[in-house]
């Protein structure tokens, strides 16, 4: 509802910063960035009590959002922030996708974690599925639960995800917020060209199994701030990790570009593993995957074996997309790669089921690997068993 502002989940903790110090040994600890804006710095706000919901929204959201309507009016709502509903153009050769994911304090964030990061990342979730169906984005709503947080908190929220917004001409065009557990609910709009959203339910037997960039350096991010393994990170290294894990770019440009091209797609947020399997369900088939061929950044790939294909093929907060295609786009997929600068690898193969078994694990030499370790690595993150 607008007027009072704002309105598949993403599963993997939005962690705090990593400080830059060694992993060694499990000496790695959380750490946070206050830092905010430096408009924010000049005029440090007061405590939200002091201000009531309307005045929260007016004087954080409703303003910001305002501005870029006036600045990008060609991809504004009609109507936004101030009514009982929001306005939007939908135009009679385009269709509308949805989609929706919540964030919960100290389940999927630290609550004390970088207010900056946690907005930008509420977003980019949402984003990355609208990439996953093929669809630009166009608008936002957000749902915000609050106990008693600063303003600065808010300030520093609303900084990180109008950021993001701004970069993909996604508009914030209402929603609601409410005193309760810090939580964070935003459903996003975008649009696809008639009978061109990529589904989870197109892949045919015979297509390739592609997946973008690189996966696991989220997971091994997060694996030090649990202190799960001794690694020996530097400092370079450690922020390259953490910037995958608190800093997620969707990849809209890519599924956008996948129309046509692609038969079916998916945003790899569970776990690579876990997340293919909605594609092998929703089209009745099964996939053969070469575990070697998983796409690693240096640093994931000094690790030892175990820990490369736990992190990569069932780690998750990745927000790759992993899509299937016709053997004969090969040449389309790696012109597409090179254009966009992001590497686009191909894993595996789509199959008849065999012998029950949705998904066939490989090793580099194409032996398949046990049932017990093959099981544990399709193991992808559950909100109500992890």
């Amino acid at each position: 509802m607008p007027k009072a502002l704002f309105y598949s989940s993403k599963d993997r903790p939005l962690n705090a910063h990593l400080n830059g110090r060694s992993c060694k040994n499990g000496a790695l600890k959380p750490a946070y960035n206050t830092k905010m804006t430096k408009q924010f710095l000049q005029n440090p706000p007061s405590d939200t009590h002091k201000l009531g919901e309307f005045e929260l929204i007016r004087d954080i959201f409703k303003t910001r959002a305002e501005q870029m309507m006036k600045a990008k009016p060609q991809h504004a709502p009609l109507l936004g922030i101030g009514d009982d509903g929001a306005v939007i153009i939908c135009h009679p050769n385009e269709q509308l996708v949805i989609t929706t994911d919540m964030l919960v304090a100290d389940r999927h964030f630290f609550a004390d974690a970088d207010p900056y990061l946690v907005g930008k990342k509420s977003l980019a979730v949402n984003l990355s599925d609208l990439a996953a169906m093929g669809a630009k984005p166009t608008g936002f709503t957000l749902a915000l639960a609050l106990p008693k947080q600063k303003e600065a908190w808010l300030h520093g929220f609303a900084n990180g995800l109008f950021d993001l917004a701004d970069r993909f001409d996604c508009h914030l065009i209402g929603g609601d917020t409410c005193q309760g557990p810090l939580t964070i609910s935003i459903s996003a709009f975008g649009m696809v060209p008639n009978g061109q959203a990529i589904k989870r339910s197109g892949a045919q037997v015979g297509d390739s199994i592609w997946v973008s960039g690189e996966l696991g350096d989220a997971r091994l991010a997060l694996g030090c701030i649990r202190k799960e393994w001794s690694l020996d990170l530097d400092t370079e290294e450690l922020n390259r990790i953490n910037q995958r894990l608190h800093s997620p770019l969707p990849r809209v440009a890519l599924g956008i570009a996948l129309r046509g091209i692609a038969t079916a797609a998916l945003d790899v947020s569970d776990g690579l593993l876990g997340d293919l399997r909605h594609i092998l369900e929703a089209s009745h088939l099964g996939a053969k995957i070469n575990l070697d061929a998983l796409p690693r950044s240096t640093v994931l790939r000094r690790q030892s074996e175990a820990i490369q294909y736990q992190c990569a093929a069932s780690g998750g907060d990745d927000y790759e997309l992993c899509f299937t295609a016709n053997p004969n786009q090969h040449d389309n997929i790696v012109r597409l790669s090179k254009e966009l600068g992001l590497p686009l690898t191909c894993i595996g193969q789509i199959t008849e089921v065999q012998n029950e078994s949705l998904l066939i694990l490989e090793d580099g030499e194409g032996i398949p690997l046990s049932p017990e370790k093959s099981q544990a690595l399709q193991r992808s993150f559950d909100h109500f068993r992890d």
